[in-house]
């Protein structure tokens, strides 16, 4: 990405000097959603008590649908098809499966910057980065949270979103995070109205004609969160 335009989007968001590198887990096969959860709960908890490294989850789940503390039931159009899941996170419907990587975000944001707008946009920047490197043009809108990307194949005002994004904030420990369609199957978001938006559809690296990989698509979101967030390490699960 050319230095100007990376400037231009990425927010300063990187930890004060000598904070350990951000713990960086790959987990290889779907992880139910429960358990995630339970999880990213112990997990912020160490964090805000000191006693944990920050973490970045790099998963996939199940299929299922998650409702945030926005969600309005009429956007759940088949209730029966998937489990649905409180996520207390931010944000209203969202779908997530096989084929989408999952990434949650778990950062002190008192190490590094206490403003939950500005982490928003950088998770968004993150995004952004990693799909410029895959030579897609994301972009961001004031009016919704989230990485959309134009389809004048599809009509000239038609915008498909790629990624969704919602946080949670328990004592300047962030968690939940974001979730990008490499390749899942788009016809899963047709159950809810996703993320209260029925103008735009939704869309995937595949279905732009990237046939790309998991593991692929892992190594940039490693190198770009980087970029913005900092040192991480790996670390297994």
């Amino acid at each position: 990405m050319p230095t100007a335009t990376r400037e231009a989007i990425v927010p300063e968001f990187l930890p004060t000097e000598g904070s350990r590198p951000v713990e960086w887990l790959i987990s290889d096969t779907p992880v139910p959603y429960e358990e995630a959860m339970a999880f990213m709960e112990s997990r912020v908890t160490a964090i805000a008590d000191g006693t944990a490294a920050e973490l970045v989850w790099l998963l996939e789940h199940p299929p299922l649908y998650t409702a945030g503390t926005s969600a309005r039931r009429e956007d759940l159009l088949t209730p029966d098809r998937f489990p649905v899941h409180d996520a207390g996170r931010g944000g209203q419907y969202t779908y997530h499966g096989p084929g989408q990587r999952v990434a949650y975000v778990m950062l002190d944001l008192k190490r590094r910057r206490p403003d939950v707008r500005a982490f928003v946009a950088a998770l968004e920047a993150w995004v952004i980065g990693t799909l410029w490197q895959h030579h897609i043009r994301g972009e961001r809108r004031e009016d919704r949270v989230g990485v959309w990307v134009r389809r004048p194949d599809k009509g000239a005002d038609r915008e498909d979103k790629i990624a969704a994004i919602g946080i949670r904030v328990r004592k300047w420990v962030t968690f939940h995070g974001i979730s990008l369609n490499v390749d899942p199957d788009l016809e899963h978001f047709s159950g809810i109205v996703p993320c209260g938006v029925q103008q735009h559809g939704v869309t995937s690296l595949v279905d732009l004609g990237l046939p790309v990989t998991m593991p692929e698509v892992d190594s940039i979101l490693r190198q770009e969160f980087e970029v913005i967030f900092g040192a991480t390490h790996s670390v297994a699960g």
